[in-house]
C-alpha cells in the first residue's frame, strides 16, 4: 500500500466550503482504480491547514490512473477555489507498525 499525503492550506474562511467539497469528492476517490481509502485531517493549531491521506494500491494508481482521470478534474473543480496555495503532495509507505 502507498499513502498519498497532501498538505493543503485553505484560504481563511473557506474551511467549511473545503470540507464540503471533500465530502462530495469522496465517491470520486472510492471509485478510482486502486484506491482503498481516504481521510481528511485538520490541524488543531492551524485550522486552515489540512492533511488529505489517500491509500492507494500502487503509486501509479495515484500518479497515472487517478491524475489522468475525469475524477481528478472533478475533485479539483470541487476544492481548488479554496486553496491558498498549491497542495504539497508526497507518497509514503509503511516502514514499521509499532502496535
Amino acid at each position: 500500500m502507498i499513502f498519498e499525503i497532501a498538505q493543503i492550506e485553505v484560504k481563511p474562511g473557506k474551511e467549511a466550503e473545503f470540507e464540503q467539497g471533500v465530502v462530495k469528492a469522496a465517491p470520486l476517490f472510492k471509485g478510482s482504480k486502486g484506491c482503498h481509502g481516504m481521510r481528511l485531517l485538520k490541524s488543531i493549531e492551524q485550522p486552515a491547514h489540512y492533511s488529505l491521506v489517500v491509500t492507494w494500491e500502487t503509486l501509479e494508481d495515484h500518479t497515472v490512473h487517478f491524475r489522468n482521470s475525469d475524477a481528478f478534474q472533478q475533485w479539483r473543480a470541487l476544492v481548488s477555489e479554496c486553496f491558498a496555495a498549491p497542495p504539497n503532495v508526497g507518497h509514503v509507505t509503511e516502514a514499521l507498525i509499532g502496535f
